[in-house]
């Protein structure tokens, strides 16, 4: 078949672009009904308490509501409000409402009315009576504390991943390659050092929101702000205890996820109300109850051990990551693996690696899934490591980086021993380094205004979906005039999917995007779909659209031939019509959509799915430029170089976009973004007024670039971009810290504070 103009790799606009510049309602409370109830969460003042007693009384006498709810009204099952596929691997170890709150905003009562008022007054006038625990607040006593967060008998954990309730673990495991102590012993140059980040929020523009009702054929139907809308019925299936096939789960628009979606942080509050009473709910997440009581990014604490060669070949990574998980195991036994299994791999020519962790339960708000999913933690911890080794070794860090880097074709062992069968990295690093004028400013320059400017470098991967795990699908139909409809099981939140996917049928199908009609999620009508998580869209969903439009290219010949008296393998399609390749007749799809409505055994539409045996990694590089004033530690981002391979690039102008919004995002967490608790739990960052997010004139310039592989198991060659654009400010930033003024900051964030009394300790 002959191909037209090719869309893939091309700007194409947004299909949602215009709905969304004009303001049009397509957000979840946009669709809300007008009369549903109103839905809020009462929350536990203490970092670990039991429940002695809750007086509803004077709060249920409150003009306009319609019920509270407290642990005696719940099912008395476990379940886990990670978006994962089943078994998931994070513990059972949620109820609705629990005697037990866990941490300082966990779920103690929920409240429903007809206004907001109502609810809000009738909260004030509950009371609670707690038996007040102590809690375990700092994550390294947890493993193996006498005081447990999780002492419950019916906590179960359903994967073999570690997991000890009696010992505060929600998981743990090691992995081994060679003789790390041997071959560390016989390196010239060793590094030993540790890092920790944060719990970073992801602080997405719209918050947690669900609205739910029950329809006509009495099944709870469930609109939500989403990234994993099947894994959501089959979550509130278990925790409601009804059977899937009466829960329908609807994703309108998302006003941005990141990961903290894939969590079930809010669905199953208005759930529980509809189905006691009835009646449409509401939920919607203020942005105190979002920083407080979300899931975002694990915090972690990373040991590394390096060790290199005279000649500067990395013989040998260590990693020890202590994970905290917070006060539930959503996503912790999963996050973590990234933390090893996406920062060891980048060196090549490794003779042994040790990887092992710990992740453990604590009495804070509990984490989840974070653009990076755990890689970004360990891509901070290795890549300083590898800055500070090449210190130590008086060499370029950048020649240090091209001696060990993972090049094309190269087998990973800490990596799932996959293979490498695109990887540019080499030329991304080549790229960055000419792009920041990386010879003529490393390490520093001295500005003579008080001032000095350093550079830095850091590398990363990630992954293009779940190996063996995740699943896409999509359908396709011929509609009379011949114009498609193509239904998508995958979450597009705010990435653009849905015209990603749409480029990539229209060039298979060889038509126009016009001709396209791309359908939203519906657990009802769409095609499954593991959800819009561990960077599997564009990867796997695209390969999912290209054998369907393989299928459905072979019907439409048959049908074709069919029409004109011929035998399929007589004639070919060329988007617009089946024509005879040795003769002159021929159908357009027009006529052959028309006449399927007439008269026809056959459906005109295909569907397939598609899941990877691997997990082919994105690559990265990021250099950053500061200006710190050397009297006060002020820094100052001037200037950051970013260059993917992500393989083929689908989309230009999102795929910019994608790069561009998680960079700041990893400058926010390399330089802002801050959480602490009090001695008694409570988290101080609890608005935007404490906790910091870089604004656009926080970011500096960011520049971006691709350099292009070609990925033989993706669709038109293409890799993941959403989660390995946050991964490389970080280390970037710390090391030209580290360049201009001569300290090493292994704590997030990088504050002048810190840089300041770090240099004060220096000069001393």
């Amino acid at each position: 078949m002959e191909m037209k103009q090719r869309l893939v790799n091309t700007p194409v606009m947004k299909k949602d672009a215009m709905a969304l510049v004009t303001g049009q309602p397509v957000y979840t409370e946009d669709l809300a009904p007008k009369d549903c109830l109103i839905v809020k969460v009462l929350r536990s003042p203490h970092a670990h308490a039991l429940i002695e007693e809750i007086n509803t009384a004077a709060a249920l006498k409150v003009p306009d509501i319609t019920g509270i709810y407290t642990y005696e009204d719940v099912p008395e099952k476990r379940f886990t409000m990670a978006g994962q596929t089943y078994p998931e691997p994070s513990p059972y170890d949620r109820l609705i409402l629990d005697q037990r709150v866990r941490f300082v905003g966990d779920a103690v009562a929920i409240v429903a009315g007809e206004t907001e008022k109502a609810v809000d007054r009738a909260m004030r006038l509950i009371k609670v009576k707690y038996q007040v625990c102590e809690p375990v607040l700092d994550f390294h006593k947890a493993k193996g504390n006498d005081i447990l967060v999780h002492p419950e008998e019916n906590w179960k954990s359903l994967c073999p991943v570690g997991a000890d309730n009696k010992q505060n673990l929600c998981a743990r495991a090691s992995d081994e390659h060679g003789d790390v102590e041997g071959v560390l012993e016989k390196c010239r140059y060793r590094v030993e050092q540790t890092y920790h980040t944060k719990a970073n929020q992801q602080a997405m523009m719209e918050t947690f929101r669900t609205f739910t009702y029950m329809d006509v054929y009495g099944r709870l139907n469930i609109v939500s702000s989403t990234q994993v809308t099947f894994h959501v019925r089959r979550i509130l299936s278990h925790a409601l205890d009804i059977p899937k096939s009466k829960i329908r789960v609807i994703k309108p628009r998302i006003g941005g996820g990141f990961g903290a979606k894939q969590t079930v942080v809010a669905e199953v509050y208005p759930a529980f109300v509809t189905m006691q009473t009835g009646r449409a709910a509401k939920i919607i997440y203020s942005r105190y109850e979002s920083q407080i009581a979300s899931s975002p990014r694990h915090e972690m604490e990373i040991k590394v051990r390096l060790g290199a060669d005279e000649e500067g070949i990395i013989r040998a990574i260590d990693v020890y990551t202590l994970s905290n998980t917070g006060a539930y195991g959503e996503h912790g036994p999963t996050t973590v693996g990234l933390s090893g299994h996406k920062s060891i791999p980048l060196y090549g020519k490794v003779d042994a690696f040790k990887f092992a962790y710990d992740v453990v339960y604590t009495n804070v708000m509990s984490a989840g899934a974070y653009r990076g999913y755990g890689a970004t933690q360990g891509i901070f911890a290795v890549e300083s490591a590898v800055n500070e080794l090449a210190a130590q070794m008086k060499m370029d860090p950048i020649v240090l980086r091209q001696k060990n880097m993972v090049q094309e074709g190269q087998v990973m062992p800490a990596y799932y021993g996959e293979t490498a069968n695109s990887c540019a990295l080499d030329r991304c690093m080549a790229r960055g380094k000419e792009m920041i004028g990386w010879d003529e400013k490393f390490p520093c320059r001295d500005m003579g205004n008080g001032k000095v400017r350093g550079v830095g470098v850091a590398m990363a991967m990630q992954g293009s979906a779940i190996s063996n795990v995740d699943t896409a699908s999509v359908a396709i139909k011929v509609n009379d005039d011949g114009f498609y409809s193509l239904m998508i099981g995958a979450s597009d939140m705010g990435t653009g999917c849905d015209t990603i996917l749409a480029q990539m049928a229209a060039d298979c199908l060889n038509c126009r995007m016009e001709d396209i009609v791309v359908h939203g999620v519906d657990t009802d009508i769409s095609p499954y779909d593991s959800g819009s998580y561990a960077s599997s869209t564009t990867y796997l969903t695209g390969m999912a659209v290209v054998k369907t439009c393989e299928s459905l290219i072979r019907k439409i010949c048959e049908k074709g031939a069919c029409y004109l008296g011929l035998k399929t393998e007589q004639v070919d399609f060329d988007g617009e019509k089946v024509y005879e390749t040795d003769g002159d007749k021929s159908i357009s799809l027009k006529d052959i959509g028309n006449h399927v409505m007439c008269n026809n055994e056959e459906a005109l539409m295909a569907s397939e799915a598609h899941s990877s045996p691997v997990s082919p990694p994105p690559f990265m590089v990021g250099l950053a430029e500061v200006e710190i004033d050397k009297e006060t530690g002020h820094i100052e981002l001037i200037d950051y170089v970013a260059v993917v391979d992500c393989g083929t690039v689908v989309n230009t102008n999102l795929a910019r976009i994608q790069v561009e919004g998680g960079i700041a995002q990893g400058i926010g967490m390399a330089l802002f973004e801050d959480i602490t608790y009090s001695e008694k739990g409570q988290m101080y960052q609890n608005s935007f007024m404490q906790y910091k997010l870089p604004g656009r004139q926080d970011v500096g310039n960011v520049r971006v670039e691709f350099e292009s592989s070609y990925e033989p198991t993706g669709p038109f060659g293409a890799k993941s971009i959403g989660e390995i654009v946050i991964n490389t400010p970080s280390p970037a930033i710390a090391h030209a810290v580290y360049n201009a003024v001569g300290v090493q900051i292994r704590t997030l964030p990088i504050t002048s504070e810190k840089i300041y009394f770090h240099m004060q300790e220096k000069d001393s």
